[in-house]
């Protein structure tokens, strides 16, 4: 494709406008709580700055729903991004109109504004023309470097690529694509990718690309149990997707007909409940009890996953294989992330990606151990299962 990274374009002197990813976590007295995706997004507003540009920077926090919601104002990402930089960085009153255009209007190279929260409009995930036509005329450069919110055809994303002469991506949104797109179009051999979490539902299109990409697809997480119900097992109270029984069993068949190696998890553990102080045990995979809750993989599965991902080339993870919120059921998700950092220290590309599988990471406290952690989750997924994303396209010259 032919997208211009931030590096190939004239900035000095110029209005930048970039899209980030600010849609950070906040306590009750509205403090950020895990101020990663603002620091992911430094080295682009260092450099853009470093050039002598002007720079505006836009984002969305939470989900207001078009409505001015002063619990999701921008503020503490203004407080936070000034420290980071060692200068002011002001916070517009809004993110559109004639107080913004002044405010931009009069500022000079070296200069940093951030626009006020994006989803107080519902004009932005409408990706109105209006609207977009507006956040365009503030700028003479667009920059995206939200990966987060790259496959999403929102104003910021998309909309507003129609009516800038010049457009590029980012450092963080570049990292990301080169990563996930050559871990489906060309990836070191052998490929292996590791799938869990709750639900089959939200990852069935990523399971089918992976069939005919992966040398090895290990399934774990809950959702291992709703292929073991289309086995025939009994799961005892583990959660079961029901309405998707059926589906487990397509996929098994046509995991057997692919040439991609097919691993659900032969033993687990199975407590009295999801609690710390619950009994528990492992058992084998057909040996679950009527009245138990499977609460992670076993150790025999462990050995197994752990070997093919340290024979590995390139492994993708996306999913926790337990619930490993609770320290008790942490081992087999812990197990998985420490493999991950053996084999990156002997060379295989390591990539994770979706919310759970990043913090579990961040638990574990291996994050500087791996390849890649990518920031965004639903974005991610997309790349990994194969399709564009809108946000992507739009800076397609």
């Amino acid at each position: 494709m032919a997208i211009k990274s931030v590096e190939d374009l004239d900035l000095k002197g110029k209005r930048v406008i970039v899209r980030c990813d600010f849609n950070v976590p906040l306590d009750p007295n509205g403090e950020i709580t895990n101020d990663k995706r603002i620091v992911s997004s430094l080295p682009t507003i260092r450099y853009i700055l470093g050039q002598g540009a002007r720079l505006i920077l836009m984002s969305h926090l939470g989900r207001p729903k078009g409505k001015r919601v002063t619990e999701m104002s921008l503020a503490p990402v203004a407080e936070n991004l000034s420290v980071h930089l060692g200068k002011t960085v002001r916070l517009a009153t809004d993110c559109v109109g004639p107080e913004v255009e002044s405010l931009v209007g009069s500022m000079k190279p070296g200069d940093t504004v951030l626009l006020e929260n994006l989803r107080f409009y519902g004009e932005e995930e409408k990706n109105d023309p209006e609207f977009s036509k507006q956040l365009a005329s503030l700028a003479d450069v667009y920059i995206n470097d939200a990966f987060g919110t790259a496959h999403r055809a929102h104003a910021s994303t998309e909309g507003i690529t129609r009516f800038m002469k010049t457009v590029g991506c980012g450092f963080l949104l570049k990292k990301e694509i080169d990563y996930l797109r050559d871990a489906v179009a060309n990836p070191k051999r052998p490929f292996a990718a590791i799938i869990g979490g709750a639900k089959i539902s939200g990852k069935i299109e990523v399971i089918m690309t992976l069939l005919e990409k992966a040398d090895t697809l290990l399934i774990g997480g809950a959702m291992a149990f709703t292929f073991f119900k289309a086995m025939g097992l009994e799961i005892g109270k583990s959660l079961l997707e029901a309405d998707k029984v059926d589906l487990a069993g397509d996929i098994m068949k046509k995991a057997e007909a692919s040439s991609c190696e097919f691993l659900l998890p032969v033993d687990c553990m199975v407590a009295t409940a999801f609690d710390e102080n619950a009994d528990t045990r492992y058992v084998d995979r057909n040996a679950i009890p009527a009245d138990w809750t499977s609460t992670d993989i076993g150790p025999k599965t462990v050995d197994i996953f752990a070997s093919r991902i340290r024979s590995a080339g390139t492994v993708v993870w996306n999913g926790p294989m337990g619930a490993f919120e609770i320290m008790k059921f942490a081992g087999g998700t812990r197990a998985v992330a420490e493999a991950l950092a053996d084999a990156t220290d002997a060379g295989t590309v390591t990539i994770v990606g979706g919310g759970d599988s990043v913090a579990a990471v961040a638990q574990f406290g291996l994050e500087d151990r791996l390849s890649h952690i990518s920031t965004g989750g639903g974005a991610s997924l997309e790349l990994l299962e194969g399709k564009e994303l809108p946000g992507v396209i739009a800076l397609d010259r």
